[in-house]
Order: C-alpha cells, then structure tokens, then sequence
C-alpha cells in the first residue's frame, strides 16, 4: 500500500541518514568535550534539520494517506500524536514511545527559531543531539514496518 508515498520517505530516511553522516565528526567530538559556542551553533542547525526532516516524512504520510494535514496553532504537535494514532485508513505508524522522543526534538524547534545562539545551552540540547542517530534508526524500523512490503529491505 502506498508505494509512491513510501518511496518519497525512503528518500527522506536518506536525506536524514546523510546529515548525521555529515555532522559525524561534530557528533563524535561532543561526545567526549563540551562544545564550544559555534558547535552549539552548529549543532542547533543539525538538531533544526534533523526534526525538520522527520516533520517531512509525517507531513508526507499526513498527506498521501489520512488525506489531510493538522491545522491550527499546536499542528506541530498535533502531526506527531497524529502519527502515534490509528486511522481508518492506516495502523499507528509510530510507538507511543517513539512519539514522545519526537515532540522533544519539536521542542527544540521552537528553541531555534526564537533564541540566540549565545543562549543555547549544552546541557539542554546534548540529549538530543547524542541520541539523534539512535531516534533515527528506531524510525527506521518503525516505519519499515509501517509500510511492509513497499519498502521492506530497501529502507536504509
């Protein structure tokens, strides 16, 4: 079911798999030191995109299969527990788990688009950016089995 739609998020596990490859090194040197004000910089960005990209992918299934998309002030938000629901149209495509992992990097988003940079914080971003490769990998699977046998091995 919804092979077109499938493969649209394939492309997008892709995108999001290249930009944790892309900030690799960042992502290992943080790992071991506090970064400094321009890697919180960075990391920010990466933490922006990385959300960005899973909002894609569940705007994507909003889209093509429920036929709509959230509305409203909290539609952010409603996307994601959206995506943790059933329809009559699909099974949850995301664990309740999952979803709650999600709304933290949604609320980074917000962190991102109102603060300064000099006010960014490691102890309230390193959770996230030391666990986005794991989010990412449970995502994967959660969706591989969201959309079996479309996409079955083929997903990164």
């Amino acid at each position: 079911m919804w092979p077109e739609t499938a493969e649209k998020v394939r492309l997008e596990l892709a995108q999001l798999r290249r930009l944790i490859e892309y900030y690799q090194t960042l992502l290992g040197k943080v790992r071991v030191t506090e970064p400094d004000m321009i890697e919180l910089s960075a990391l920010s960005s990466f933490l922006h995109s990385f959300y960005t990209g899973i909002e894609s992918i569940f705007k994507r299934i909003a889209s093509d299969v429920d036929g709509n998309l959230p509305s409203g002030d909290h539609w952010h938000s409603g996307l994601i527990s959206a995506m943790s629901q059933p329809t009559l149209k699909r099974h949850a495509v995301i664990s309740e788990d999952l979803c709650g992992r999600i709304i933290k990097y949604m609320g980074f988003r917000h962190v991102f688009r109102h603060a300064y940079d000099f006010e960014l914080k490691w102890r309230k971003m390193s959770d996230l950016v030391l666990k986005s490769e794991q989010v990412l990998d449970h995502l994967e699977v959660e969706l591989k089995a969201f959309f079996e046998p479309e996409i079955g091995d083929r997903l990164p």
